[in-house]
């Protein structure tokens, strides 16, 4: 590295991945000879090595800053405590798994170089479990159509932005803070881009497919008053059937009498409505949590120590 700061920032969360951090810094390296760059490895609080290893990339390569948080905050406090430690004109997000390779991170640098303030990516020929894909699928598609935003994988980590944007990322303090979806928001010129995605070799993946459902319900809900919307909109809906039906009932009693057919049939109505009363007051309860959280003003994450022993002012 030649002196003075950083021009690339490359943004790592890292929970339990003590197989692939030696590895991951030796091919970031490669694939950065020749420029200005830092690689800023955020530990999530990790169960494994990771801390330990961290400490050590850090002590023996000066362009490594190893983050501490306090404890687990999740993947994307942990991306903005990386945000909030890197000093590059240039920020590229990459997983410690390493299933998209940090060759790639020079295509994203161009991108951003090229004028654009974010860059997504596409993992082409995913190398994933069936079951996986077909349920990422599934969010990103209902995620587009609840937010608007034209992107097409919302959950490959390896993307690029502008210092400026992640300053206005990192200064929202948003609660739910999805940053592929946040940034592209505020992303005044946003491109995406095909990217390799290779099998898995260390460790195991920390997105269940329910977790998976649970991060798309998370995001919509969080970006989007769509489902609260929906709801209503199926209640009036509802109650315009319901009333229809009440005459229904009431016109065939005066016509036939009275009877008793029909009892299973108005149990399973009940049970329908039943159903979507549930849903409309979890979802209505999803949103009143996430105003309780807003107002208590907790921190999204905590940074415990930053070790950058080739920093001149390690908390610059």
């Amino acid at each position: 590295m030649s002196a003075g700061a950083p021009e690339i920032s490359v943004v790592v969360p890292v929970f339990n991945e003590e197989a692939s951090l030696g590895e991951l810094h030796e091919r970031v390296s490669k694939a950065l000879e020749g420029e200005r760059w830092e690689l800023v490895l955020v530990n999530d609080g990790s169960a494994d090595r990771s801390e330990e290893i961290l400490r050590q990339l850090a002590e023996a390569h000066p362009e490594v800053v190893a983050v501490e948080l306090s404890r687990n905050f999740g993947q994307h406090p942990a991306v903005l405590a990386g945000f909030s430690v890197a000093r590059g004109d240039y920020v590229v997000t990459l997983d410690a798994d390493l299933q998209n390779p940090p060759e790639e991170i020079p295509r994203i640098v161009a991108e951003l170089r090229d004028g654009h303030d974010a860059v997504g990516s596409v993992r082409s020929r995913r190398q994933d479990p069936w079951l996986r894909k077909q349920v990422s699928g599934l969010v990103n598609r209902v995620t587009t159509a609840s937010l608007g935003i034209g992107m097409t994988d919302y959950g490959c980590m390896l993307r690029g932005y502008s210092r400026e944007l992640t300053h206005e990322i990192v200064e929202l303090a948003e609660r739910s803070a999805f940053i592929p979806a946040l940034a592209t928001m505020l992303a005044r010129n946003a491109v995406e881009i095909d990217v390799e995605h290779v099998e898995r070799e260390e460790g195991s993946s920390k997105y269940s497919p329910l977790r998976l459902m649970r991060l798309g319900f998370d995001l919509i809900t969080g970006f989007s008053l769509l489902p609260i919307q929906m709801v209503s909109l199926t209640g009036v809906a509802i109650a315009i059937l319901g009333v229809g039906f009440a005459a229904f009932l009431m016109l065939r009693r005066i016509i036939v009498g009275p009877e008793v057919e029909g009892v299973f049939t108005l149990f399973a109505i009940l049970f329908a409505f039943i159903g979507v009363l549930m849903l409309a007051v979890g979802i209505v309860g999803e949103y009143v949590g996430r105003i309780y959280a807003e107002v208590r003003r907790r921190p999204v994450y905590r940074i415990r120590e930053v070790v950058a022993p080739g920093r001149d002012d390690p908390d610059a």
